[in-house]
């Protein structure tokens, strides 16, 4: 693989490692650098099952950067293990192995998005804020993994009518990963068993029941 990931500006270095740091603190130290025409597209797993019984929604968070146009790559790396280089503030230094995660094995259409409607930024942090605090409540004292992984699979995955059907997690994702800021609308899209949470600054993205119980907007070509 590349040793260096090179961006247009220190910014957007700053930005990837920004997220990455987001990512490593939910647990799940990994995240897939996909990269092409100039974009690259960051996928982190807000939250993902470990083992064959864990009820764990897969829930992903996507943050798209401007990148070195001539880069091409797809990797799986430890988002803990990024860090700025000592010689030049626009480029990232990638670890020297790759890791190969369940979650990154997913892979979301990147075409045939079609509207569903939208829900308040502030609504999604209503509910993360809600869930986090049921969370801490419901973990008992001196809690191990599996105790704390159980509770957090209960009421992450606990389909939330007030966020159109959807797993309260995506509202976790888009709070924890920074996506949620100012009073802006999310733009929800759906494209078969995917749903996509689209926002200003990254969007979420998650597989399951469709969405419900929102009000159509019509196509803008967006996606």
């Amino acid at each position: 693989m590349s040793e260096r990931l090179l961006f247009p500006d220190p910014l957007a270095a700053a930005d990837l490692l920004t997220f990455a740091g987001r990512a490593a603190r939910l647990g799940e130290d990994a995240v897939r650098l996909t990269a092409g025409g100039g974009t690259l597209a960051t996928t982190a797993a807000a939250l993902a099952p470990r083992g064959l019984f864990d009820a764990t929604p897969t829930v992903l968070g996507l943050r798209a950067l401007p990148v070195d146009p001539e880069l091409e790559c797809d990797l799986v790396v430890a988002a803990s293990a990024l860090h700025a280089a000592a010689d030049d503030r626009t480029a990232v230094v990638l670890p020297e192995t790759a890791l190969a995660p369940a979650w990154a094995g997913i892979a979301p259409p990147r075409s045939g998005w079609e509207p569903r409607g939208e829900i308040a930024a502030a609504q999604l942090a209503a509910r993360a804020q809600w869930g986090i605090a049921a969370v801490a409540e419901a973990v008992p004292t001196d809690a191990g993994e599996d105790a704390v992984r159980a509770v957090r699979a209960r009421v992450w995955g606990e389909v939330d009518d007030t966020l159109a059907g959807l797993p309260l997690g995506v509202a976790f994702a888009a709070f924890t990963l920074g996506f949620i800021g100012g009073s802006e609308q999310a733009r929800v899209l759906a494209s078969g068993p995917w749903t996509r949470i689209a926002l200003a600054r990254g969007h979420v993205i998650v597989r399951g029941p469709s969405v419900s119980g929102l009000t159509p907007v019509r196509p803008t070509g967006r996606a």
